[in-house]
């Protein structure tokens, strides 16, 4: 999108020298990216201490078993998927109300 605005010069040379940008259209992007970053980091600062982390190695042993089970339960399930069908194959129905070739009767 493209937008007019005015900005410092000062403010924009040392924003530009701070990060070794070239353009002055980096030099914003960045500070745009910047900002919406530090949203981001404001919202996991305030689920601190809502959120437990144990890093015992008997926590990590456990979840090593817990992904091994899904894992091995997610082959078992895959070995009975159900299998399309034959392209071609024709209903039992179908079958019984087909009409007789040319020529033969029925």
């Amino acid at each position: 999108m493209r937008t007019n605005i005015e900005i410092d010069d000062d403010l924009m040379a040392a924003a530009m020298a701070a990060g070794g940008f070239k353009t002055k259209k980096e030099a914003v992007e960045e500070g745009l990216r910047l900002l919406k970053r530090k949203k981001a980091y404001a919202a996991l600062l305030a689920a601190r201490g809502t959120l437990f982390w144990d890093d015992s190695d008997e926590a990590w042993a456990k979840a090593r078993e817990e992904r091994q089970l899904a894992e091995t339960v997610q082959e078992h399930v895959a070995a009975y998927e159900v299998k399309p069908t034959v392209m071609g194959r024709k209903s039992r129905a179908a079958a019984a109300t087909r009409l007789p070739a040319k020529g033969k009767s029925a």
